[in-house]
């Protein structure tokens, strides 16, 4: 589509929808790894994913950084009317991510038994967590590239290639997830040779068609060779990937404090409320993933009425999705719980529990991520940086330490309320603060029409396909 054009609502959601629904897509064929595991592995084998899970994001926060920074670099200097210097940058990132994601792997498949003894596995349950770790680092490259093509599509002008290869890899999860592990009963093995074979789908397929001539406004070639640009993809993109980081810190925290408060049924139910969470800020991910070159590609045709728009609708949506999902999730709790954990009357409570005062924090959730994605997309990496540590790092760690010890056991399943709602009101000080340097606060042109050759709201619309 034309990036210049402006967008009301509707078009902005139709927009983003691909983006939004690969990324529920990708949550969905992670809960199904769970569930799976869950029925027919018993709640160590749960607990044991979820124990090292946070070691293995962290490894595939390269994929975030040059996705999100990369995204910002190349729609920025297309605004700019540099198309062949946007593809070189294009290229040179993702040989990068590739050649970063190989040794990291490595280093990752010998660190897999200590990193998993400091997280507190013992016995079984550590057994578990280095056989898991260690067949996803076969595939740990491609997982990188798989998140970086899913902001590259949008960026690239084809969002619903994104979504395609999702779905792709989705299916072919599930469907081995249900072989592996329903059927063959490999257990833990078993999920970890599905994602194996879902990852590979989900960031060499896109690898090939933007190597191949393509009708995209990407395509893989000649690298460029600019340390400087390189070094902007990386500050850019450091919030994207602190955010990860931070999330996956605070989730060893989350779990080293279950274990000493109500011990390894926490650790499963806390597994349980992650993998359920994941579908609802999935719609917060994939528009604000969705959005982001859409703002770059204004930031770099210094458009500022465009962005003021862009920014107050992005708001306004973010903000009604947040209360339909605190009203869906309180109704489907109980179900949920049942699903993950109903051979167990104790953990099926626990996680009713948890999921009924986590939900709550959807509610702030998706303006304080809105926050983030938005000083990306405007260079703006520490800024964005700052805010995604802030709010986990910062905020809901102190939240996780500080609460139980003055509400008792259940404070840390609202930990993440407290750390959302303080964030939402950060972002809009620094909007406040900030939105004139963006343009983004200019009261004397809020009321002005859309610049001329700009289509008006609804008949643009009518013209997004």
């Amino acid at each position: 589509m034309d990036m210049s054009q402006h967008l009301g609502a509707r078009a902005l959601l139709r927009f983003t929808a691909p983006s939004i629904a690969m990324m529920i897509f990708t949550s969905v064929y992670g809960v199904v790894d769970g569930l799976f595991v869950a029925n027919f592995a018993g709640k160590t084998a749960l607990a044991a994913i979820t124990l090292i899970m946070p070691f293995i994001m962290i490894l595939g926060t390269l994929g975030f950084m040059m996705g999100s920074g990369g995204s910002e670099l190349i729609s920025h200097t297309r605004g700019r009317g540099h198309g062949e210097l946007a593809n070189r940058y294009f290229s040179m990132i993702v040989y990068v991510t590739l050649g970063g994601g190989i040794a990291l792997a490595a280093g990752g498949a010998l660190a897999m038994r200590p990193v998993a003894q400091l997280l507190g596995a013992s016995g079984q349950m550590l057994e578990l967590c280095v056989l898991y770790g260690r067949i996803l680092m076969i595939s740990l490259p491609a997982f990188m590239l798989q998140y970086a093509f899913q902001t590259f599509a949008s960026t690239a002008g084809r969002p619903r290639l994104g979504l395609y290869v999702t779905v792709a890899a989705g299916v072919t999860n599930m469907a081995l997830d249900l072989v592996f592990v329903g059927i063959f009963g490999w257990g833990v093995a078993g999920a970890a040779w599905a994602t194996v074979a879902s990852e590979m789908i989900g960031g060499l397929v896109p690898l090939a068609w933007f190597a191949r001539p393509n009708s995209s406004l990407l395509r893989l070639g000649r690298p460029a060779a600019d340390l400087a640009a390189l070094g902007r993809v990386c500050v850019n993109g450091s919030s994207e990937m602190m955010a990860v980081v931070a999330i996956s810190v605070v989730s060893i925290i989350y779990n080293l404090q279950l274990l000493r408060l109500i011990g390894p049924d926490g650790v499963a139910a806390y597994g349980v409320v992650m993998y359920v969470s994941m579908i609802f800020t999935a719609v917060f991910e994939g528009f604000c993933m969705g959005a982001a070159p859409l703002m770059s590609y204004q930031h770099g045709a210094a458009n500022n009425t465009e962005k003021r728009s862009l920014m107050r609708t992005s708001l306004a949506i973010l903000a009604v999705a947040g209360a339909v999902m605190l009203l869906s999730s309180q109704l489907l709790a109980h179900p949920l719980a049942l699903i993950f954990a109903g051979r167990d009357r104790g953990l099926t409570e626990l996680t009713e529990t948890a999921l009924r005062i986590f939900s709550v924090s959807f509610l702030p959730m998706g303006v304080s991520m809105y926050g983030s994605s938005l000083f990306t997309a405007l260079g703006n990496g520490p800024v964005s940086a700052a805010l995604a540590a802030g709010r986990t790092l910062g905020l809901e760690v102190g939240s996780v330490l500080l609460l139980p010890l003055l509400i008792g056991p259940m404070g840390i399943w609202a930990a993440i309320i407290v750390a959302e709602a303080m964030a939402a009101l950060a972002v809009g000080v620094l909007i406040r603060a900030l939105g004139p340097r963006y343009g983004l606060r200019d009261r004397r042109r809020d009321r002005n029409t859309i610049p001329a050759g700009q289509a008006s709201s609804p008949i643009a619309d009518s013209t997004i396909g």
